[in-house]
């Protein structure tokens, strides 16, 4: 019986690995580049952690399990709980603003589809101790960081930036209730899956009145900071307020040099219900794939763990749809070499001699291989070239008295006679 992956999952070849090494190591770049530190969690938590701040319906979406000890456990499907978490567990200890990455496996049970996966791993960074807007532009520059660092630039992809507090407050002033909103907020987080007049049908689903909906579509209407501050005036303090803190991240944004990866998008709400302010999303600029990154303000999460409030922000980034973006912009890294060495017998008792110089090669930290099997010197030069190997290591008879080997240059066929002590130095 041929037994295949598990539907949702994925195996990881060498280029596939080769891709992933690569893209990790940006990631983990652009974390220290902006002074973040590294910290993980266990990949089995608490049903509760989860199910306490969305409710027991978030269940269905995860692959959860209850132990021999009746315990209910489930496989992390992000890693911001474990995050909130760690630092409740710790919180008094930690000096702050606290500034942490992560690489996360994570895992959730939902239909598999192009660029959503059963099981993937996301890059998690985040900044909590500090409510002011340039903490959030700090976190959208390291995720801008990053993708710079892989090639990208405005023109493959934008930062979509919105305010859920500013949102709300706007819903509220059209008379819808605060009891509302979050119905309503779950209907705008489908915007870009569904039609536009569907998604108006979906909101005469929500308790809200057709005037209600009428007052939405002109908020979904605003296309700039500009076209938000006119709206915006005369009404009540609260959205001024909101105003100015959406304008002053976009200052900082000019200040950190990224203004033309952003824009402003009144209606990016994030589907998460403990966002609390800002939230921003990042999309290829052709519309060809679904949110590559998403993030935001959540300052009450810290105490929906049983932790001291602290205002946080930070965002993830997942590899699968990146993964397609940077295949289709022909991005990633180049061409994976097996060795920078081959060490090949032009003998055929001398294996002790071959493996001397491999272990010499390998001390030297040099990649390097060799034909275990044996053969003829014609065939372990085709095996040097199938390894990618930019030298070949021959050793010949002579080896024994004068400890040379012959070195060949794979690119330009030069060849060369090298003292063993200097090859590979």
């Amino acid at each position: 019986m041929k037994i295949q992956s598990v539907r949702g999952t994925r195996d990881f070849y060498p280029d596939d690995m080769a891709l992933r090494n690569w893209l990790f190591a940006r990631w983990r770049a652009a974390s220290r580049r902006a002074g973040f530190v590294e910290v993980d969690g266990p990949v089995l938590e608490p049903l509760d952690l989860y199910t306490e701040k969305s409710g027991p319906e978030i269940a269905e979406q995860l692959y959860w399990l209850e132990d021999k000890g009746g315990r209910r456990l489930a496989l992390r499907p992000e890693f911001t709980p474990t995050l909130a978490r760690m630092i409740a567990a710790r919180q008094a200890a930690l000096p702050t603003p606290i500034r942490w990455f992560n690489i996360s496996r994570c895992f959730r049970y939902e239909r598999a589809q192009k660029g959503r996966l059963r099981e993937f791993y996301q890059w998690n960074v985040d900044l909590i101790g500090l409510d002011e807007f340039y903490a959030d532009a700090e976190c959208i520059s390291v995720a801008v960081d990053a993708m710079q660092d892989m090639g990208l630039t405005p023109d493959d992809v934008e930062v979509r930036i919105s305010d859920r507090r500013l949102l709300s407050e706007l819903m509220q002033d059209l008379g819808i209730t605060a009891e509302s909103v979050p119905a309503v907020f779950r209907v705008l987080d489908k915007r870009d899956k569904v039609p536009r007049e569907t998604l108006f049908e979906m909101l005469l689903g929500t308790d809200i009145g057709t005037a209600h909906i009428e007052g939405v579509k002109k908020i979904l209407a605003l296309q700039s900071l500009e076209d938000l501050q006119t709206y915006a005036q005369s009404r009540a303090p609260e959205i001024d307020t909101r105003v100015q803190f959406v304008q002053g991240l976009f200052t900082s944004l000019h200040d950190y040099g990224i203004a033309d990866w952003c824009r402003f998008d009144i209606g990016i709400v994030r589907g998460l219900a403990y966002y609390t302010g800002p939230v921003w999303e990042v999309y290829d600029r052709k519309s060809e794939f679904r949110a590559i990154f998403g993030g935001g303000r959540y300052d009450r999460l810290l105490a929906d763990v049983g932790g001291r409030p602290m205002p946080a922000c930070g965002f993830a980034c997942g590899d699968a749809v990146l993964g397609l973006l940077l295949k289709e912009r022909g991005l990633g890294p180049a061409a994976q070499k097996a060795a920078q060495y081959f060490v090949a017998s032009a003998e055929k008792d001398n294996w002790s001699e071959v493996l001397l110089v491999v272990r010499h090669l390998r001390r030297c930290n040099q990649a390097t291989q060799f034909d275990l099997t044996g053969g003829s010197l014609k065939r372990q030069m085709k095996k040097a070239a199938d390894a990618g190997a930019r030298f070949v290591a021959i050793v010949t008879g002579e080896f024994a008295n004068s400890r040379r080997v012959t070195l060949r240059d794979m690119d330009s066929g030069e060849q060369r006679d090298v003292a063993l002590e200097k090859l590979g130095a």
